[in-house]
């Protein structure tokens, strides 16, 4: 017998640009992804999984799976072909037959409005979120989708994986075009993300009394390489910076101290200006979501004094060779999964939130047998016992738990052949085949374990 709450979410997360397709239809303006090309191992991201065209069919799928609750994404440059102009009403009417849809089968809706994939026009004028221009034009837009949906968006969040902005990702999602990359840089891009957040957080909080609005981490547990105290150092400096920082401006609305210290101690500009404070004050999320995967290493020997913590990841990161792991070197860590989630609740106080979680795994399908992908349904029992725990041992507050790429697609970098779907979507990364959906066996099993509240795992 769970202890999980009758409205308890359970559901799949996706992004725009690795689910629709359409890149040049209905008005649609280039994003950065639209220009980037396939590679022989990657495809390209023009059509996806076909959802401009055909969602009815996924959002079926969706419904006899079980699903409460489905994450999308917004696409800004659909909406706002060149970013900071007119807005598209074709590409606004997409969005709104795609969420009424969703309720049409008792699917809540969520929506994010960032994954990366910035506005071309932005991106080449402006070095996207460098430029503050660029930071008011994305609260334009956000403001703007939270009028038209928020009386049938109840949830939203901003950023995808915000903390990946303070790392050294940040100048691959950030829409930054050209530099020299260096730490001011990387922390005037941060800070303007924040920036963004806390003022769309505090519009909602402002005009809408049944709207939350919530702040996501990209969250890998990250271990110790061995028992020696400078292990144990880079591991705390690292989750501050990379971790706590954010979560004390979506709990608190500021900013570490120890980020603060080293802001000054190195004399980064991070294009703080008055009435910024101010700002982060406001933007007090209404719980804390993230993305979980798989934990790791960090190895301080590898790291030098001159080494900043936002790069520590990149540096000193190593596999526990101990755990299970996928082709792609991903462990499989379910207790990783627990201690975030009950960590998080005990020092912010905020409902816990995991909207990705997932394995990616190398698939074949002969068009006519079930795939049996047993270790994508051992790798989320696990999970779901991990967030049980954290709940009923714990005493945890978790809203629900939301897989990612239920239905096949794209994986962030592009590789079609990294699945993590209950469903097959039959094409490749260079032939598109006939885009044909196929349960495999973990279909049922995500449906036995959503429609009991997570009680037949």
């Amino acid at each position: 017998m769970t202890t999980l709450k009758d409205n308890f979410f359970w559901g799949n997360s996706t992004s725009s640009m690795q689910t629709e397709g359409g890149w040049n239809e209905g008005g649609k303006g280039l994003s950065v992804y639209d220009v980037r090309p396939a590679t022989e191992k990657t495809t390209d991201w023009h059509v996806a999984i076909d959802n401009f065209h055909d969602f009815d069919t996924d959002l079926d799928l969706m419904k006899e799976m079980g699903m409460n609750m489905y994450r999308f994404q917004i696409s800004w440059s659909r909406v706002v072909p060149n970013g900071d102009g007119e807005f598209n009403e074709g590409g606004i009417e997409f969005y709104s037959r795609l969420i009424d849809g969703l309720i049409r089968r008792g699917i809540e809706p969520m929506v994010c409005l960032y994954h990366f994939d910035m506005p071309l026009a932005l991106a080449e004028k402006y070095n996207g979120f460098l430029s503050r221009h660029v930071v008011d034009a994305f609260v334009r837009f956000s403001e703007e989708m939270i009028r038209r949906f928020s009386n049938r968006v109840k949830y939203w969040i901003v950023f995808n994986e915000h903390n990946l902005y303070f790392g050294p990702e940040a100048y691959t999602i950030a829409g930054y075009e050209s530099g020299e990359k260096t730490l001011s840089e990387l922390y005037t891009i941060f800070h303007h993300t924040v920036l963004a957040h806390c003022q769309i957080s505090d519009f909602i909080h402002q005009s809408y009394e049944d709207v939350r609005i919530g702040g996501m981490l990209a969250h890998t547990e990250v271990y110790p390489a061995s028992t020696s105290p400078v292990d144990n150092l880079a591991v705390r400096r690292f989750e501050e910076f990379l971790t706590y920082n954010l979560c004390d401006v979506y709990a608190w609305g500021h900013y570490s101290e120890a980020v603060l210290t080293f802001v000054k101690n190195h004399s980064i500009d991070m294009d703080w200006q008055e009435g910024d404070e101010k700002i982060l004050k406001r933007g007090i999320s209404d719980f804390i979501s993230f993305s979980y995967y798989r934990s790791c290493l960090l190895d301080a020997s590898k790291i030098t004094e001159n080494d900043s913590p936002n790069h520590y990841f990149e540096i000193g990161m190593k596999s526990d060779l101990s755990l299970p792991a996928n082709e792609w070197g991903w462990t499989v860590d379910s207790v990783g999964f627990r201690n975030i989630i009950s960590r998080l609740y005990s020092r912010y106080g905020l409902p816990v939130f995991p909207i990705e979680n997932g394995i990616g795994q190398r698939e074949n399908w002969d068009g006519i047998n079930t795939i049996q992908d047993d270790v994508r349904i051992e790798y989320h029992k696990a999970h779901i016992q991990a967030l049980k725990d954290a709940v009923e041992l714990d005493g945890t507050e978790v809203l629900g738990y939301l897989g990612w790429g239920l239905i096949d697609i794209p994986s962030s970098h592009a590789d079609m052949e990294k699945r993590y779907g209950a469903v097959y979507v039959n094409r490749g990364n260079h032939d598109l085949r006939d885009m044909k959906r196929a349960k495999k066996k973990s279909f049922g099993w995500f449906q036995r374990a959503f429609k009991s509240n997570g009680e037949k795992i």
